[in-house]
């Protein structure tokens, strides 16, 4: 196995839930109401490398307190990402407000 095989084996693929993107296409709207485009772009970035070193290591963050299933990462104070781990797929189940009510986490 050639070195490039190797870490290509490692990427995991994401797949989006359609409550996952309705919450993104949320907080976007959110975003340009309130923030500047730095702002924005900061959260993109945020998001981006996230969503980067989950694909290359989905066992990096932990699991959520809500569910052993689910895995949580932090994009920013207010906002995380919830996911579950399927074979060699990612499966992006949510993008959480923090502010929002933590008990809707459980109904996830």
């Amino acid at each position: 196995m050639s070195l490039s095989e190797r870490y290509m084996e490692n990427i995991y693929k994401l797949i989006w839930s359609d409550e996952a993107l309705q919450n993104l296409k949320s907080i976007i709207a959110y975003l340009e109401e309130r923030w500047t485009n730095r702002e924005i772009n900061k959260f993109a970035r945020l998001l981006d490398r996230n969503l980067e070193l989950i694909k290359d290591n989905p066992q990096l963050f932990p699991k959520s307190d809500h569910s052993q299933e689910l895995r949580r990462s932090v994009i920013s104070k207010q906002v995380s990402l919830y996911y579950r781990i399927e074979n060699q797929t990612v499966h992006i189940v949510s993008i959480f407000n923090n502010r929002q009510n933590p008990n809707r986490v459980k109904n996830i």
